[in-house]
């Protein structure tokens, strides 16, 4: 298969795929026994993360773009990774 034939999903699809939501509830889902282990119960695969309430919700959106408070750290892009907005065309 060539480059041009390699399929990718939208860019929504993989993120509800590979982003992982926290627990909307500290105890559990409801029902559940007390002391349930909560988290994710599956192995980790490759290009799984958890959301962060300390970053960027569209980090394609800031791709490249340096943050403009002083002493702010770095954003962690990939220099090799050039993502489009899922909204552009």
């Amino acid at each position: 298969m060539s480059d041009k034939e390699k399929y990718a999903d939208f860019s929504n699809v993989e993120i509800g795929a590979n982003y992982v939501i926290p627990e909307d509830t500290p105890e559990g889902p409801y029902g559940s026994p007390v002391n349930k282990k909560l988290g994710k119960t599956t192995p980790w695969r490759e290009g799984q993360r958890s959301y962060s309430a300390f970053n960027y919700e569209f980090k394609s959106l800031h791709q490249s773009l340096p943050r403009q408070d002083p002493g702010a750290h770095p954003p962690h892009d990939d220099p090799n990774k050039k993502d489009a907005p899922y909204t552009s065309k």
